[in-house]
């Protein structure tokens, strides 16, 4: 098979980076000059991001940073494309990788759950003795997970840990294996969870993407798709089959296509159909659809006497 001439790159590493700010500034520079478009995040504590750009361009970054004596171990989750995952470059100083705002943070080099292989947490999935936890916001979840896994009920992954204190019953002497897309998540959340006493704690070495690319689990006992934070919203895990786990927000048939609520004080994702998208105005409530600063009778230049006619439809 042909390859395709743009490609996604996956990382992240945990790495004490001295002058963060200033290496903020440093690495921006290279990813422009590299023609990259993404999302990457560096703090004191190393650098988590997700770019694209052509073959000759990934080749040329990584190889940069693997030039570099703290970058030199990291792995880059390589995906193909048709163009551009990104519609720009944005690289951000942040005082963490992955906010979680913990009141006693973690070093994932000095503390972390047991790294699983595929292999190993394709066989933990199985063993009736383990909780399988799902690390990620509750709409990722909705889109696609492991079949069997627990989801907890948060809408970002700093509220992980009261949802975990708030539900110890569910995890309390049990074996604990815990996963999130690739990998960075559980890095740290799975050394807050030993730190709060729980004794049997491993994660998904590598993540979601990690799994689905491996040549022997094939991605299997995945259902639904990936949520993925770039344009392309959800990528295909299992290899074997595909079984639809997304649910139409209106009517609950299956779907797997993401919408942003029209009302920007809102913005709550919904999975809908085109067709359930523009009956409902692509609001999630009445209240989103008669918001007056509703984006999508902007968009398409409703007045109001068409948007009362779509209202008494969705009523009747």
């Amino acid at each position: 098979m042909e390859q395709k001439p743009y490609r996604v790159l996956l990382y992240y590493m945990y790495v004490p980076i001295n002058d963060p700010e200033e290496f903020t500034q440093e690495h921006k520079n290279l990813c422009q000059e590299l023609e990259l478009k993404g999302r990457i995040i560096i703090a004191g504590e190393g650098i988590n991001g997700t770019v694209s750009g052509t073959v000759e361009q990934t080749d040329r970054y990584m190889e940069t940073m693997k030039m570099d004596s703290r970058f030199t171990d990291m792995i880059f989750k390589i995906d193909e494309a048709d163009k551009h995952a990104f519609p720009k470059l944005k690289v951000r100083y942040r005082n963490e990788l992955v906010t979680l705002r913990l009141e006693d943070d973690v070093n994932p080099n000095e503390l972390t759950g047991k790294h699983l292989t595929p292999q190993e947490f394709y066989e933990s999935i199985n063993d009736e003795d383990t909780v399988i936890l799902d690390a990620r916001n509750d709409y990722e979840y909705d889109l696609g997970h492991f079949r069997g896994a627990i989801r907890p009920d948060v809408q970002n992954f700093r509220d992980l840990p009261q949802w975990v204190r708030e539900n110890k019953d569910l995890l309390e002497d049990k074996k604990i294996v815990t996963y999130c897309t690739g990998g960075i998540r559980c890095e740290k959340f799975s050394g807050w969870l030993l730190k709060e006493g729980f004794k049997d704690v491993s994660q998904l070495g590598g993540g979601i993407v990690t799994y689905g690319k491996d040549p022997e689990v094939q991605g299997e006992l995945w259902d639904g798709q990936l949520y993925v934070f770039d344009e392309r919203i959800g990528v295909p895990v299992n290899q074997k089959e595909h079984v639809v786990v997304g649910r139409d927000y209106f009517t609950g048939e299956p779907c797997e296509r993401y919408v942003n609520c029209a009302n920007p004080e809102c913005n709550k994702k919904i999975i809908c159909s085109e067709e359930n998208e523009h009956k409902y105005l692509r609001s999630c409530s009445s209240e989103c659809r008669t918001h007056p600063r509703n984006r999508y009778k902007a968009e398409h230049g409703l007045t109001e006497q068409e948007v009362e006619e779509r209202l008494l439809i969705i009523a009747d």
